[in-house]
């Protein structure tokens, strides 16, 4: 099933999307609510009235003239209110790519525990535009991720029972202000104002029932599911990375594990998957200039549309635009302002 959240009379209506139309909740069985959050939430009961119904739609035993074709809605993220967003460090490719184009050794911590940071949920966003401030634009960077949603809540989850716990799977978009970025971790703490104005995730959640066929084993000593689905990245149309979700080397379970040990994860918590190899420009221009010492680096720029795609979760598309500011605040920047 792929659910999405889309705007509805200036508020957000919860549908399922079938081929090339959506249809409200209430289509397939009047009980079922217009709010993701709120299907999440009683996830255990509603997931299987809504499959039914999604059955009977897609066998012509139930019709109805009361979907709209999703060319004419706007869309917003599935999860548009996470109740947090998580992000991780799975993919070892990345990792061991990024150090080695700063010419550090790869660090040993990472094949012994999962780690994550807890991003700005109140930032999340669908496909559409990306607004962006002044000092955004100082290295302005995509991230291609894959994300979960939690949708069912637990505590102290072990790895091998996790997945019971992903309702589904979405393109993540982490978008990264490199300078901010790079100028907090020097204190050892963040990232924070370097990634806390947008995270993107959509198009739509695909539920785990739809990708069974596309689970394969996870890495040697690791425990969890993994999904053979391509993961690739365009710019302006042109494609910049080529990865696989299947290259995770920490799971989703795994992280689900960590994050859960002495806390409480609720429906409607979101954790991403981190960067795939190759999917974001500050590795591709690492390993540019590694290459060719005149390398020119790339960064996102104002009008730049990123295309994300995943095989069976669909493409997530934006468009980077600048910030419309007061006329006394244009050139206002927090970087100008260091003491």
């Amino acid at each position: 099933m792929k659910l999405v959240t889309y705007v509805k009379e200036e508020r957000e209506q919860l549908g399922v999307l079938i081929q090339d139309t959506i249809y409200d909740m209430e289509v397939l069985h009047p009980d079922l609510p217009n709010s993701m959050n709120l299907f999440l939430n009683y996830w255990e009961d509603y997931f299987p009235v809504a499959q039914a119904g999604e059955i009977l739609l897609k066998e012509g035993t139930r019709t109805s003239n009361r979907g709209v074709l999703l060319s004419e809605v706007q869309l917003m993220a599935p999860v548009p209110f996470p109740t947090s967003c998580r992000d991780g460090y799975a993919f070892r490719q990345h990792v061991a790519a990024a150090r080695r184009n700063r010419k550090v050794e790869m660090i040993p911590e990472f094949d012994q525990y999962p780690i994550f940071y807890f991003t700005n949920h109140h930032s999340i966003q669908g496909p559409g535009e990306i607004r962006c401030m002044p000092d955004h634009f100082e290295k302005l960077d995509f991230e291609l991720e894959a994300a979960i949603v939690i949708s069912k809540h637990g505590r102290n989850i072990k790895a091998e029972e996790a997945d019971e716990y992903i309702g589904g799977l979405m393109i993540m978009n982490d978008l990264s202000a490199r300078r901010l970025q790079m100028e907090e971790m020097l204190l050892n703490l963040g990232p924070a104002k370097g990634k806390d104005f947008s995270t993107v995730i959509g198009p739509w959640l695909v539920t785990m029932d739809e990708l069974e066929e596309y689970v394969v084993p996870c890495k040697e000593n690791h425990t969890g599911k993994s999904w053979n689905l391509s993961m690739k990245c365009f710019v302006n149309g042109k494609q910049v990375s080529d990865g696989n979700l299947a290259d995770m080397d920490w799971t989703f379970a795994e992280i689900i594990e960590r994050a859960s040990y002495g806390v409480d994860l609720y429906p409607g918590d979101v954790i991403g998957s981190g960067t795939v190899g190759t999917g974001c420009f500050l590795e591709l221009n690492g390993t540019g200039k590694l290459n060719d010492p005149n390398y020119v680096e790339q960064w996102l720029q104002p009008g730049d549309v990123v295309d994300m795609e995943i095989g069976q979760l669909g493409k997530l598309s934006n468009t980077i635009v600048a910030e419309e500011m007061d006329p006394m605040a244009i050139g206002w920047s927090i970087l100008g302002r260091k003491k």
